[in-house]
Parts: C-alpha cells; structure tokens; sequence
C-alpha cells in the first residue's frame, strides 16, 4: 500500500467518525437522563481526538514527499 493510498484510507475514517460524532450529539441532545448524556459526552471525546488524529495523518500521509510540507512535530521521530 503507498502513501496515497493509505491517506485515502485515513480520509474515509475520518469520515465515518463524523458521521458517528453527529449521530451521538443528536442522541445527546434528544436525552433527558444526565448520566447518557455525560456518557455520550465522553464517547463524543474520544472520538473527536480520534477523528483529528485520523485527519493529521491523511495530511501527512499525503504530503510526506513534498518537500515545502512542514510536518506536524507529533508525527516525528
């Protein structure tokens, strides 16, 4: 799999997880009982970390040979 390939990949994740973010913000705003929603809340956390991590990488993945790119320095060794 190359690079590209694998930043196709990222993106489509990316998507799927918003389209979950989105899904779980209705169900919070359609819940009365506070403890769903605070679980809901935190599940809408990680997800949102996962789906800006998911995001960074499908940049990285498809930029990675260009030389102008600056690469995010949590993504270096």
């Amino acid at each position: 799999m190359t690079l590209a390939e694998l930043s196709v990949e990222y993106r489509a994740h990316a998507q799927a997880l918003s389209v979950r973010i989105c899904q779980l913000e209705y169900l919070m705003g359609q819940s009365e009982d506070p403890d769903r929603r605070c679980q809901l809340e935190d599940r809408i956390r990680l997800l949102s970390t996962m789906l800006r991590e998911a995001r960074e990488l499908a940049v990285l993945t498809e930029r990675y040979y260009d030389r102008r790119y600056h690469r995010n320095a949590k993504y270096t060794i």
